[in-house]
């Protein structure tokens, strides 16, 4: 071929070609179009897994919370009815006269025995299963655990000082079953602000009549 055709074709092989490159250059623009596009979904999971992850992870923290609330609480209400028997086996401990107990009498003494070994084991039992006695006589008057009944004037401890128990308290777990029912301190030296408890506030005259 010689070289005049070559270059009477030149042009017509130029044009031929320039379709070919355009449409090479089009497909780059459209696989860095898909790359990006891919990319911004990829994220996109991500994300969306990330908080799934966190939500779960939420989710187990409250399954874990609640199970342990279940297993610590779960007797919380059969325990507040035994609290009421409890009382009663105590109370009828407290009435039997001195004399009584001294009169030597065999069976008497045996009954009185055997309900004090039944209130003994009540309340065994229900500390097995998390429940705690509050007697906080000499301690910080507490309003979470504590209810005020009266106020005694005593100088000779620090204001607000739990100086007698009427009724002793019940906790179980971190919440109160029944708050101690107590007397606290009037009068007497003040405590340092770090160490002052929160005030007891007004007797409850109906808490005290129930006591």
């Amino acid at each position: 071929m010689s070289d005049q055709a070559k270059d009477e074709r030149a042009p017509d092989e130029v044009e031929a070609t320039e379709p070919a490159a355009e449409r090479t250059e089009g497909s780059t623009d459209g696989d860095y179009e898909a790359l990006v596009r891919l990319l911004k979904e990829n994220e996109e999971l991500k994300d969306r897994a990330l908080r799934v992850a966190a939500e779960m992870e939420n989710l187990r923290r409250r399954t874990a919370r609640d199970v342990h609330d279940a297993r610590t609480y779960a007797v919380a209400n059969f325990a507040r009815d035994m609290l009421s028997v409890s009382d009663n086996l105590r109370r009828a401990l407290d009435a039997i006269p001195a004399e009584a107990k001294a009169s030597g009498d065999a069976g008497f003494k045996a009954l009185i025995e055997g309900v004090d070994l039944t209130e003994r084991a009540m309340l065994s039992a229900l500390e097995r299963h998390g429940v705690k006695k509050l007697a906080p006589e000499g301690e910080k008057f507490d309003p979470n655990f504590h209810q005020a009944m009266f106020e005694v004037p005593n100088p000779d401890v620090p204001a607000n000082t739990v100086v007698q128990v009427v009724q002793p308290g019940y906790s179980i777990g971190d919440r109160v079953l029944r708050p101690a029912m107590v007397g606290v301190a009037k009068g007497g030296p003040k405590l340092a602000a770090a160490e002052a408890p929160v005030e007891p506030g007004p007797v409850n005259e109906q808490a005290e009549k129930d006591a």
